[in-house]
């Protein structure tokens, strides 16, 4: 894909940082290159430590990496970073509204610090606290807000000055399933509804598989694989046949019994987890059962089910997702709606 089509590009970033007390460096960003579409939901899946935040740092100016570029909208974030703030917004980790405000007198701050004034920023504060269903609550201290309610807040916060893209960093974590649900339908509305460009990073499969019309799977500080999460899992022939084996099992000796079967393939072992593709997954479960078992490791249990991305997870990583491993850190710090409002003054 020509950059030119792409609201967001990044090349060969690499990005460590010094370890307290020590001479070592955490590696963060190994590497890693991505393009994003203008006017998709894409998202960055992968586990915490991957590099996900701070591929977000660098990409809306708030961290430089070692080497490497990226550009948004063109617009070369190490050369003129003022102007990539103006065109993005950033809705961080933890919420960057002052709870010691109202919901309405933080979004006129914001407003401001990006150059609003007058009734510009009073109806489009309105406007924001209506569409988000904060009206009610405008005069309220943000102390007083839900998680949910705050959340909505930070994604009005960081729309106020109409931006091009909008990243979002994790912004379901911490939420109870219906003010998820909730965030979940308005991310998708952003995207098809205004047209806007939409980076997500995500640690959670079914977030990433239900929003990202394309994603790129981080490990280690870097992109494994990029794709449309149905274009991800249709890779995966056929159905996935997973079994766990007895505590102490040699997986040596399991890979060897499995590996040649005709019944499956794509054969991987991971701590006491064993996942195998076949073409009949149901015809398939006694021939591995059955060789398990001459293994001398019986299976504790065994399922048969459709492709997922935990599967292309596993398949690409060589790990099961959730299992840890990546070495990238997630330093703290995550950029804030006021951080990138207070440097573009």
């Amino acid at each position: 894909m020509s950059s030119v089509d792409c609201a967001v590009t990044a090349h060969q970033l690499v990005k460590t940082y010094p370890v307290r007390g020590k001479k070592d460096r955490i590696t963060a960003l190994d590497g890693l290159s991505l393009a994003v579409p203008r006017g998709i939901v894409f998202g960055l899946l992968g586990p915490n430590g991957a590099g996900k935040s701070t591929t977000v740092k660098v990409l809306t100016s708030l961290a430089r990496p070692d080497s490497g570029g990226a550009s948004v909208e063109g617009i070369d974030v190490l050369r003129d970073p003022a102007r990539v703030r103006q065109v993005i917004g950033v809705v961080a980790q933890r919420s960057g509204a002052d709870p010691t405000a109202t919901g309405r007198e933080n979004l006129l701050l914001q407003g401001r610090l990006y150059g609003l004034r007058g009734s510009a920023v009073r109806s489009r504060a309105d406007w924001l606290l209506a569409h988000f269903g904060l009206s009610d609550a405008a005069g309220r201290l943000v102390k007083t807000y839900s998680g949910g309610m705050q959340r909505r807040l930070d994604v009005a916060l960081g729309l106020i000055h109409r931006p091009s893209v909008l990243f979002l960093d994790e912004p379901t974590t911490g939420l109870d399933p219906e003010s998820r649900a909730a965030m979940w339908q308005e991310i998708a509305r952003l995207a098809s509804g205004e047209g806007l460009t939409v980076l997500l990073t995500t640690h959670y499969l079914e977030e990433a598989d239900r929003l990202a019309s394309q994603l790129a799977i981080v490990d280690h500080g870097r992109v494994v694989v990029t794709g449309t999460p149905d274009s991800l899992k249709g890779e995966l022939r056929g159905d996935v046949v997973q079994a766990m084996l007895p505590a102490g099992a040699d997986t040596g000796f399991v890979r060897s019994a499995l590996t040649g079967l005709p019944e499956v393939r794509e054969v991987l072992v991971a701590g006491r987890n064993v996942s195998a593709r076949s073409d009949d997954g149901a015809a398939a479960v006694p021939v591995v059962l059955d060789a398990l078992s001459r293994a001398g490791a019986p299976a504790v249990s065994v399922t048969v089910a459709r492709p997922s991305l935990d599967e292309v997870y596993l398949r690409y990583t060589g790990r099961r997702y959730g299992e840890g491993g990546s070495s990238g850190d997630e330093v703290s710090g995550e950029p804030t709606g006021h951080d990138l409002a207070e440097a573009s003054k």
